[in-house]
């Protein structure tokens, strides 16, 4: 595949895919505006902050903005995660022109009514009084705290009550002049239109974004030093379990083992390690799961499963052990042809779409990996060795340094 990349004047990455198979064109524009620029006083401001930009820009309301993409039949989205806030929208090339206009209007000239965030505050509220209850949402919040400790990855992502409450609109201008830099900005356009229009629409959205000064890298994730288990009471029937240690940075050398070896361990779904000793043999858990997310910093390795209070302690022993003996004896050769097999075959089954390629080019971009990517990803998952795998596993999980959460765990 395909992918041109150049500097808008003011310092933005473009990436372009020409495809005139379809007369549409899908863009995003994404930038490092996640939680992780939270601060633990303003958790969740971030969120906010994408979100509000688009419930009102250069005048016009949320209503005006919805109508104004629906009447093109354009569809226009957003995104956050810890890295990273996005916006996509996506348009028949016909109808670009006012597509892009009403798009530029939401990422370079946002109102932050004060009477819509006041609603949305409200909203987000209740939303977290909601998940303080559920398992899940307690699990991961928790999980994500012991792991990081004070590092921005910890920071929960939604937010906390009295941070929500404290978010003014002033608050939301400075995040959005310091982290919606141009110089900052990854701007990925795919479809039906040639490379002059691409760069037209590029220094578009380029000069009309705060000419601010590019934004820092994350601060480094330190290791844990010791093991951390937490058990937290909730009168749910299940237990939910959440494990791992921190993992992988995206561009990482190890990626290629690690990813394969997870899905050996636990990526693989019922072929998986974690699934026949913990599910077939035992039948403890109805499914068992582990895998690494990369990030801009290290991101989490976890383990995740449900199972009965009273078998919490069984279950979350027998993935240890499992996982041991994974990272002590390595896998077989079969496992790894089989692995390979699956994974490369499965592989072009994600891009086939523009929609699903932009995600793809939108990750080259915003984590600097090479063009050649998607290209190449096959080949370096066939060229793993199981003794890469092992060495891999080995040098980065400290199995007596891991985190463990268990919310439910039975008295």
């Amino acid at each position: 595949m395909k992918i041109e990349h150049w500097q808008t004047s003011e310092g933005s990455d473009v990436y372009f895919v020409e495809n005139h198979d379809l007369p549409i064109l899908d863009m995003s524009v994404g930038f490092p505006a996640g939680a992780a620029r939270n601060t633990k006083a303003t958790a969740g401001l971030a969120g906010v902050t994408r979100h509000m930009m688009s419930l009102g820009a250069a005048g016009m309301n949320e209503e005006d903005i919805t109508n104004a993409f629906a009447d093109i039949g354009a569809e226009f989205g957003g995104s956050l995660d810890a890295d990273q806030a996005a916006f996509t929208l996506r348009t028949l090339t016909s109808e670009k022109e006012k597509a892009i206009t009403v798009f530029n209007k939401v990422l370079h000239k946002p109102d932050f009514p004060i009477a819509v965030l006041a609603r949305e505050k409200t909203r987000i509220i209740a939303g977290l009084q909601e998940a303080a209850t559920q398992p899940e949402s307690i699990a991961n919040k928790a999980f994500m705290q012991a792991l990081y400790g004070a590092h921005p990855y910890g920071l929960p992502e939604e937010g906390e009550e009295e941070t929500i409450n404290a978010i003014t609109q002033q608050a939301m201008r400075d995040f959005y002049q310091q982290y919606y830099s141009a110089k900052s900005a990854t701007i990925v356009l795919i479809g039906d239109i040639t490379k002059s229009e691409a760069q037209t629409i590029a220094n578009k959205v380029a000069s009309g974004l705060p000419q601010t000064p590019a934004v820092k890298a994350l601060p480094a994730v330190n290791l844990p030093v010791a093991a951390n288990e937490q058990k937290i009471p909730h009168p749910a029937s299940q237990a939910h379990i959440l494990l791992g240690y921190p993992g992988v940075k995206r561009g990482d050398l190890d990626y290629f083992p690690l990813y394969v070896g997870n899905y050996i361990l636990g990526g693989g779904g019922f072929v998986s390690r974690l699934t026949e000793e913990v599910r077939e043999k035992r039948g403890l858990v109805y499914s068992v799961y582990s895998y690494f997310i990369p990030m801009s910093e290290l991101g989490p390795f976890q383990i995740g499963l449900q199972t009965k209070k009273e078998q919490a302690s069984e279950a979350l022993k027998v993935v240890n052990d499992t996982l041991k003996d994974f990272v002590k004896n390595g896998i077989t050769d079969e496992e790894l042809k089989a692995a390979k097999s699956n994974i490369t075959g499965g592989f072009p089954m994600r891009l086939d779409s523009n929609k699903e390629i932009m995600g793809y080019v939108a990750m080259i971009g915003f984590y600097k990996l090479p063009l050649t990517y998607l290209d190449d990803f096959n080949q370096e998952v066939n060229k793993v060795t199981a003794a890469q795998i092992k060495d891999a596993f080995n040098r980065r999980l400290n199995l007596s340094h891991f985190t463990a959460v268990i919310v439910g765990a039975s008295d």
